[in-house]
């Protein structure tokens, strides 16, 4: 039986092998603790780590928001991340993720994912208390 937090680091791995991304850019954009090197992580559930872990699930949810988008080309997906794009100032969505930490994987995932966008500011929740009063 394999275990779910490695199974998400393996997705995880995958998914940065892909966007081909050296060691030094994946420690970045994970803020890896002390002692954890990016070629350990297949053996290290980074669940454990609380700003890691929550920055793997942003970068989990960028792909998978990128995989709605380009559903059969994973290279359109890797040149999305790499392409000067308007919406960040003609940064490459990796270059702000790289540069702005968190708040660039947040501007990041909520400019693919309108849904995370409307959680985030709050609305879901006053829409939810609108309907209870019905």
């Amino acid at each position: 039986m394999s275990d779910p937090r490695l199974d998400q680091t393996r997705d995880l791995i995958a998914l940065l092998g892909s966007w081909q991304l050296g060691a030094g850019e994946i420690s970045t954009l994970l803020q890896l603790p002390a002692g954890v090197r990016p070629r350990q992580l297949g053996r290290v559930a980074l669940s454990d780590h609380p700003e890691t872990a929550r920055r793997a699930d942003y970068l989990l949810r960028i792909e998978a928001a990128l995989r709605t988008s380009f559903p059969r080309s994973p290279e359109m997906r890797r040149h999305w991340v790499r392409r000067a794009s308007r919406q960040f100032a003609r940064r490459a969505p990796l270059q702000v993720m790289l540069e702005d930490g968190e708040p660039g994987l947040i501007a990041v995932l909520s400019h693919l994912d309108c849904t995370f966008a409307w959680d985030l500011t709050g609305s879901r929740s006053d829409y939810q208390r609108l309907g209870d009063g019905d």
